[in-house]
């Protein structure tokens, strides 16, 4: 009997397309040109840890129970392992923020079920950039076996004080 794909699965798209979509979306962020979508991403800037380097990511924005998370598989986020200060653009507006990076497997699992309940299953899939694969919402559980086995942590960006 063939093996079921796991009911959530990260769903980007390749490495090569983001190398070009990404610069362009920074930019286009920046204008009144992207309209709603200003609200829905962001571009968050920080410096490595350990290079210094300056990273500028559009991500999609989440926003649950008034604070502003990124979700991401993403190797950059240890970045924000204790805490780290990033400028996120949202909105046409700058601002300085604290990020924190969030591991814990039911803390991320609850935010990823909230998150995907509050936009339902076809916009969800799109913004958190995982695919369903019963087109249904996952259950709780369901999300917390993609973040052990996709690594799915969360940022939480707080306004620094």
């Amino acid at each position: 009997m063939a093996e079921q794909s796991p009911a959530v699965a990260v769903s980007h798209p390749p490495a090569a397309v983001l190398r070009v979509v990404n610069p362009v979306l920074r930019s286009l962020l920046r204008t009144p040109i992207m309209g709603a979508a200003r609200q829905q991403m962001m571009v968050v800037s920080f410096n490595g840890r350990e290079s210094g380097r300056r990273y500028s990511i559009p991500l999609s924005a989440h926003r649950i129970d008034n604070i502003l998370y990124a979700l991401t598989p993403a190797p950059w986020k240890v970045n924000f392992r204790d805490g780290a200060t990033a400028e996120v653009l949202l909105g046409g507006k700058t601002t300085t923020m604290r990020g924190e990076l969030i591991r814990d497997r039911a803390i991320v699992a609850d935010l990823a079920h909230r998150c995907a309940e509050s936009h339902g299953v076809k916009h969800a899939q799109r913004t958190m950039g995982l695919k369903f694969r019963d087109e249904r919402i996952p259950t709780l559980e369901e999300f917390a076996e993609a973040v052990d086995r996709d690594h799915l942590a969360v940022i939480r960006l707080t306004p620094a004080t």
